[in-house]
């Protein structure tokens, strides 16, 4: 799958298989996370791979109501940042990278969001995180089992030429 395909059929997946997920594909999707642009190429981040389905359901219910469907998904890739002053940034384009790695392998996801969520401390102590970490990000991953096709505003109708 070519980069404009892979931008193209970037989806948040809500609906999942019960297929497992090879542990090659998750390698692949925290190898492209850790590509992402960082700040002064601090690279603060560190990634948890859930496949436990025990922890995943509870995963799940820690982060309902919009974090439910990652109990559906065959993995949770927990994304997290040193406390660092673009933690956020960071965190976030690696995520960004994560969730397109997913879809040039086949793979749905879902984009949780993580900082300052109620949830946070609980998902940290769960993963037993220590505390100079942030939790940035969940993003549950699957086989897709639905193909939504939400429409887009057509992007040049976003460009402003040297001034708004």
């Amino acid at each position: 799958m070519d980069v404009r395909e892979v931008f193209r059929n970037r989806r948040s997946i809500r609906k999942f298989t019960s297929k497992p997920i090879p542990d090659s594909f998750v390698e692949e999707i925290v190898w492209a996370a850790s590509l992402a642009p960082t700040a002064r190429n601090v690279q603060p981040w560190e990634f948890v791979v859930v496949k436990s389905l025990e922890t995943i359901k509870e995963i799940a219910r820690m982060s309902s109501p919009n974090g439910a469907l990652i109990a559906q998904a065959a993995a949770c890739l927990a994304v997290f940042c040193q406390d660092t002053k673009y933690y956020l940034e960071d965190g976030c384009a690696a995520t960004t990278q994560a969730l397109l790695g997913a879809t040039a392998l086949g793979l749905g996801s879902c984009w949780i969001a993580g900082d300052k969520k109620d949830y946070c401390q609980n998902i940290k102590d769960l993963l037993n995180v220590p505390e100079n970490y942030k939790l940035i990000s969940l993003i549950a991953l699957g086989f897709a089992d639905e193909s939504p096709h939400p429409v887009k505003r057509d992007f040049k109708t976003l460009i402003h030429r040297e001034k708004f």
